[in-house]
């Protein structure tokens, strides 16, 4: 068993997932991939951390270490996407995501020489569309789905169209964020490297909101401003690509 012979770090780290409403599908494939995100003492450190937003104080007082040695460790982490943060007054608040939608995806949303994303493409296919044991607890378990799709606002008449809730709509999405991103899709990155992407574009995986912020702040992705972003879902239209929102 995989559980048995990972080391302890990972082992915590995955514990530490699941105790989110979404976690991870425990297996041989998931420490795999935990192993080329994380160093074994991040994730030792990462599994101690509280489920609610933390300041570095917080963590420094876990992890027993000075408070600038915690925030190093913090902003390593969000640079690599394995971490979000956000300004709470003159604070910074800290939070590890979920795998999916979240660090999964941010590790592959720009190109990284720091590791090798080929491997873990190569991981993420076999844990996400081979093994599926994730996937489908993730989109078919629970009250609470993980994301919705948009209607294609331009299929509908103008009639139709009047029924159509905001919150159905991605043109909605876009005017009312307070900041946008846009960074590599993740799945076609993914498949690149398996050499089965499709001629979809690749620069095309739009964030929204405080998740933005942070992406952009570590550069994981690019700030684009909302007309940016509507000629992006006009690409995306003409790509005959599916708006899915989580």
């Amino acid at each position: 068993m995989a559980h048995n012979t990972v080391k302890a770090g990972f082992a915590a780290l995955v514990e530490r997932i699941n105790l989110y409403p979404q976690g991870a599908t425990e297996s041989e494939l998931l420490y795999k991939i935990l192993q080329i995100l994380f160093k074994e003492q991040e994730a030792s450190l990462v599994a101690s951390l509280p489920i609610k937003p933390f300041t570095a104080r917080r963590a420094a007082s876990i992890w027993k270490m000075p408070e600038m040695k915690a925030r190093e460790i913090l902003e390593s982490l969000a640079d690599r996407g394995l971490m979000v943060d956000m300004a709470h007054g003159k604070d910074t608040l800290y939070a590890l995501p979920p795998p999916m939608a979240g660090f999964f995806e941010f590790s592959l949303m720009r190109v990284r020489p720091d590791m090798d994303q080929k491997a873990l493409s190569e991981l993420f296919f076999q844990y996400l569309n081979v093994e599926e044991d994730f996937i489908r607890e993730l989109f078919t378990e629970g009250e609470t789905k993980l994301g919705r799709v948009f209607v294609n606002e331009r299929a509908l008449m103008q009639k139709s169209n009047l029924m159509v809730l905001d919150y159905e709509k991605a043109t909605e999405v876009i005017e009312t964020a307070s900041a946008i991103a846009v960074g590599m899709c993740y799945c076609r990155h993914k498949m690149m490297h398996l050499d089965r992407a499709c001629d979809a574009p690749m620069d095309i995986c739009m964030t929204f909101n405080v998740a933005a912020e942070s992406l952009i702040r570590h550069g994981n992705a690019k700030r684009i401003d909302k007309k940016e972003c509507h000629d992006l879902l006009q690409q995306a239209y003409d790509h005959n690509l599916v708006q899915f929102g989580e």
